[in-house]
């Protein structure tokens, strides 16, 4: 299907219509200056997906792209077309539907590289002119020639680099299932039976402390400790990931891979679900490993999933578009980020930088501002706008968080429970 669209020089989504349930929120990358001022690093590489498909199906999806956007946006659109165009109905068991998404995840990979063979097979050609050892000659000391061949290896390597890691949410027949590849994140947040409120991380990110991806390197023959050590196989931390020719074909030029018996880094989704959403009420968070970074840079990695959901819940009850909510806690998050670095206290020194930032955000039965009431079936939402206080930040920039009061009900996290007026008392301070 990828393969044919292409050819006939088509968008695979043109035709399907988005999902109206969800909304998405964006922040490109900043470095910042001395003076706190950010600057662009490189163009947006993250991409989304959120469609409705026939028969009660819906598609969601956050691409974390690197070096360029290239895959990022192949996957999104490829995804879709192996996914909605005639490939799931309600008939399928939740064997099928596994089946199905990791042969999804398959056809993608496979047909990436396809994409780029020919320039693959020109830039390996070409290497074969350059004189050995031509790396360590200044440029303007090579023949005319080699100048030429240094330049278009340069293009082709532009063309064919870079890769992306995957979150995707699939709805059919009101189950949920996750497909994740990497390092992005997925939270389920509902209301139980019994008044609670549930915040759960589905799944783990495939990074380089993930300890059941280190085994299963070490059973490819990767030193794991050395993985765990250097924290990064090629630039990123991910252990799975689409595209990148360079862990898929080129491993065994890695030092840290060059001993496995076999690709060690992969594309293979890692699927959970299905989780039946009959009679939920709450939302779903997908978000790219740039908002993660971010936020846990700048309070660290505790509290970041409470402190998200309760950023989402107070946006949820003073806004009226889910398009409006989704931005307005990508823009929180980068503030607090700033704010960080700019004060100069603790955590600054890891707040220097933040890569692009993706939310995607899908309710489930969940009032927007204008339901007033919480899913918790009782406690009104009060908005509260709070400045920052701390007397080393530039910024004049405020918070608005929420209180929910008298709702006596609980967010689990783990082995954790939180009342919803805790949750934000703590967001609250995190802040401060």
């Amino acid at each position: 299907i990828c393969k044919l669209r292409r050819l006939l020089h088509q968008s695979w989504t043109d035709d399907l219509p988005l999902c109206q349930m969800c909304g998405v929120g964006t922040a490109t990358n900043c470095v910042y200056g001395p003076d706190g001022k950010g600057t662009l690093s490189h163009p947006n590489e993250d991409g989304h997906l959120r469609f409705r498909g026939e028969d009660g199906c819906f598609l969601y999806g956050v691409f974390n792209g690197y070096d360029g956007s290239r895959v990022a946006s192949f996957a999104s659109q490829c995804l879709t077309a192996e996914l909605l165009l005639g490939q799931l109905n309600s008939s399928h068991t939740d064997n099928d539907v596994r089946r199905i998404l990791t042969q999804a995840f398959d056809v993608v990979e496979k047909s990436y590289f396809e994409t780029i063979d020919d320039a693959l097979a020109e830039k390996a050609h070409l290497s074969n002119y350059l004189p050995p050892h031509n790396e360590n000659v200044p440029f303007h000391q090579l023949s005319p020639q080699s100048q030429k061949v240094q330049e278009r290896l340069k293009e082709l390597e532009r063309e064919v680099s870079g890769g992306a890691t995957a979150v995707v949410a699939l709805i059919l027949n009101s189950k949920l299932y996750i497909a994740n590849v990497g390092t992005n994140r997925a939270l389920l947040c509902k209301s139980s039976s019994d008044g609670q409120n549930q915040v759960q991380q589905i799944g783990r990110p495939h990074s380089t402390d993930n300890e059941d991806e280190l085994q299963r390197l070490a059973a490819l023959g990767v030193d794991s400790a050395r993985v765990r050590q250097a924290g990064q196989i090629a630039g990123q931390s991910s252990t799975r990931r689409l595209g990148d020719y360079r862990v898929k074909f080129n491993y065994n030029e890695i030092d840290l891979l060059s001993a496995a018996k076999t690709r060690p880094i992969i594309a293979e989704p890692e699927i959970h679900g299905s989780q039946s959403l009959d009679s939920v009420t709450g939302f779903l968070l997908l978000m790219s490993e740039g908002l993660i970074n971010a936020l846990e840079s700048a309070h660290g990695p505790e509290q970041a999933n409470q402190e998200i959901v309760a950023m989402v819940a107070a946006e949820l009850a003073l806004q009226t578009s889910l398009e409006t909510v989704s931005q307005s806690v990508v823009e929180r998050v980068k503030r607090l980020h700033h704010d960080v670095y700019v004060s100069g206290r603790q955590r600054a020194t890891y707040c220097s930088r933040h890569e692009d930032m993706t939310l995607l955000i899908r309710t489930l039965n969940y009032p927007l501002a204008d339901g007033v009431l919480t899913p918790t079936q009782g406690g009104r939402i009060y908005p509260v706008s709070v400045p920052y206080s701390n007397s080393q930040s530039t910024s004049k920039t405020s918070v608005t968080l929420s209180l929910v009061m008298p709702s006596q009900n609980t967010l689990t996290n783990g082995t954790n429970t939180l009342d919803f007026y805790s949750l934000h008392i703590i967001a609250l301070l995190c802040m401060l």
